[in-house]
C-alpha cells in the first residue's frame, strides 16, 4: 500500500519543480535578461527631462526590433536632465544621424524602452554621438491629469459681451 502513495509524492513534486521552472523562464522574459545581448556594439547618449521608470538594459528598438539595450543612466548636474546611454549592436549601423529617441511603454502598464525614430539625413551615428531629438516618457499621472481637467465639456469659456473682448466693466462711484 505504499506503492500508490509514492508515487503520488513523486508527482506532486515534479508538478511543483515543473512550475518554479516556469515561473523562473517568466522572471527572465519580462525583466529582459533573455534579450541582453552581449555583442559588438557602439555607444549612443541622448538626454531626457524625465525618463520614467526606464532602466538599465532595457531594450532599444527600431521599427519594434530590438537593436541594443541602455547601457547606463546618469544625472547631468549642469542641465540636471537625465543622460542615458543606449548601446546599438554594430550590424545596425546604419542609422542617420537626425534620427529621433524617444521612451515608450510596452502595453498599458509594461516596461519601457527606448524607441528611435529613423531620419533622413545621409549621415550615420558614430560610436560616442548624441542624439539630439529626444522625447522624454509620457507618464500616466499626468495623461489622466489632462483628460481629468480637458474632459469636462459643459465648462465652455465665458462668451464675450456685445461690447467685445477686451473691455473694462464700468467703474462704480
Amino acid at each position: 500500500m505504499t506503492q500508490p502513495r509514492r508515487s503520488f509524492q513523486v508527482g506532486t513534486g515534479l508538478f511543483i519543480l515543473l512550475g518554479f521552472a516556469a515561473l523562473a523562464y517568466l522572471a527572465t522574459q519580462t525583466t529582459s535578461v533573455a534579450n541582453h545581448t552581449q555583442g559588438d556594439s557602439y555607444a549612443l547618449k541622448a538626454k531626457f527631462s524625465n525618463i520614467g521608470q526606464l532602466k538599465q538594459r532595457a531594450p532599444v528598438k527600431l521599427a519594434g526590433v530590438r537593436i541594443g539595450s541602455v547601457q547606463s543612466i546618469m544625472l547631468d548636474q549642469q542641465s540636471l536632465s537625465a543622460v542615458v546611454t543606449i548601446g546599438i549592436d554594430k550590424q545596425y549601423q546604419e542609422i542617420p544621424d537626425d534620427s529621433a529617441a524617444a521612451i515608450f511603454t510596452s502595453g498599458l502598464l509594461g516596461d519601457q524602452y527606448v524607441g528611435i525614430q529613423p531620419g533622413g539625413s545621409p549621415v550615420m551615428f558614430k560610436d560616442g554621438d548624441e542624439v539630439i531629438l529626444t522625447q522624454s516618457s509620457m507618464q500616466l499621472e499626468d495623461l489622466i491629469g489632462k483628460f481629468l481637467v480637458s474632459g469636462d465639456s459643459s465648462k465652455a469659456p465665458p462668451k464675450a459681451d456685445a461690447d467685445g473682448p477686451g473691455t473694462a466693466p464700468p467703474a462704480k462711484p
